[in-house]
């Protein structure tokens, strides 16, 4: 098994998304990948009845139509709290407000400085794996 069993990527960037996925595969630290571009289109993913457990969201913060705060705050209020998900916040944004409010965010538990690098995914399956052994 993987440390990181199913990871969901959402970032409208397909360039990002081709090279992320390339990161993600040769690390051998997880298993499924799912992309989306859209965070709304992620949203109805996630909300639907046959949708998986995912163990770990990259979830870029400027997309259009949905950014990444309002995916989170409409998954927060369809599903109460996300756990077990484990959300890691990708940006290119060089604001300090938006760090600290994606880190406001108690399943947010990184903020990522575009690109994604092996070593984000290295430390996202210490996460997930010290999530995992602290859940009921």
């Amino acid at each position: 098994m993987k440390p990181i069993e199913r990871i969901l990527l959402i970032d409208d960037e397909e360039v990002d998304q081709r090279q992320y996925a390339r990161i993600i595969t040769r690390s051998q630290l997880a298993g499924d990948l799912i992309t989306f571009f859209y965070a709304d289109e992620a949203l109805d993913f996630l909300l639907s009845r046959d949708s998986p457990e995912i163990d770990l969201i990259f979830l870029d913060i400027n997309i259009p139509r949905m950014d990444g705060f309002e995916f989170l705050d409409a998954l927060i209020e369809a599903k109460g709290l996300v756990e077990p998900t484990v959300i890691f916040m990708l940006s290119t944004s060089l604001d300090p407000a938006d760090k600290a409010r994606a880190l406001s965010y108690e399943a947010v538990k990184a903020f990522i400085d575009k690109p994604l690098r092996l070593k984000d995914i290295e430390y996202a399956a210490r996460v997930v794996a010290d999530h995992a052994a602290r859940a009921p």
